[in-house]
């Protein structure tokens, strides 16, 4: 299974016609050294492996329980819906939540990667892994699990620090809408790169269905921030235009490469790092 494969036949990984191991170039797209050294069912089995929607929902449930673990004398049971099996807002700032209270206050950047991944209460993770169920398959789809995890990463990046430049700004703001977060986390931010990037792929393929839909979506969850408070409309937002900004770089139109895969494992792998740097920083806020 891991070995690597010095004879025969395998599927390049650009255009899916079989090619040589051992050949320089691919005579069907061009792509240089298409066996990848042998590696190339490796390489293929293990993105297989890495589905999208399966690492987001695992991960997001396998951090939350464990933010409820580290501190289960301080989970909030009662309130209602929107508080139901809280974790402890100490639990949440240890396990890496995003906002300008961590950033400014702490310095730790870090937490834009994280916070992606953290969530507040059931209802909450509920509600988001519902939504990744939705719409994360089409993604994969169209841009591949490798792609779709650098968006994924790039927009959870991009809204936290939006949201946490907002809450350092406007934090003090009547309008509760405009204030940005002291405190943020949660996968609506990269969800909202999806979207984004749905829109893209809509725009570049010329798709008007694909396109409206994703939009209508997107401006329906946005609106209904305006409405609810507690909401991170800026976190929306950022986490819109970064999805738009890495799909159109990525390009949709363009075959997945084997680069793709490497970028994914690196996210995921800074990622991993945000939650342990701040695990071990052990700040006692």
């Amino acid at each position: 299974m891991f070995k690597r494969k010095r004879t025969g036949a395998v599927l390049c990984p650009s255009c899916g016609k079989l090619v040589g191991v051992q050949d320089d170039t691919c005579y069907n797209c061009g792509r240089r050294n298409p066996g990848m050294w042998g590696f190339a069912p490796l390489l293929r089995s293990f993105r297989v492996a890495l589905a999208f929607e399966n690492t987001v929902i695992w991960a997001c449930a396998a951090l939350y329980l464990a933010t409820l673990l580290v501190d289960p004398r301080h989970i909030v049971i009662a309130g209602g819906g929107l508080s139901f099996l809280a974790p402890s807002q100490y639990s949440l700032l240890v396990f890496g939540a995003s906002g300008a209270y961590p950033i400014f206050g702490f310095g730790r950047w870090w937490t834009i990667l994280s916070a992606g991944w953290l969530h507040a209460n059931l209802l909450h993770i509920v509600f988001n892994m519902l939504w990744v169920r939705q719409i994360a398959p089409a993604a994969a789809e169209l841009y591949g699990a490798s792609r779709a995890i650098m968006i994924y990463t790039i927009s959870s990046a991009v809204g936290f620090s939006l949201s946490s430049m907002a809450g350092l700004v406007m934090g003090t703001s009547p309008i509760f809408f405009l204030r940005g977060a002291g405190i943020t986390l949660g996968a609506s931010a990269p969800i909202f790169g999806l979207f984004g990037a749905l829109v893209l792929y809509g725009r570049r393929t010329g798709s008007s269905s694909l396109h409206s839909q994703a939009m209508t979506y997107a401006v329906i969850l946005f609106v209904f921030g305006f409405v609810m408070p507690g909401i991170d409309n800026w976190a929306h937002a950022g986490g819109f235009i970064g999805g738009y900004a890495a799909a159109r770089f990525f390009d949709p139109l363009r075959p997945e490469r084997e680069i793709h895969l490497v970028g994914a494992v690196v996210c995921l792998a800074l990622t991993a790092l945000s939650v342990l740097a701040s695990l071990l920083q052990g700040i006692l806020f």
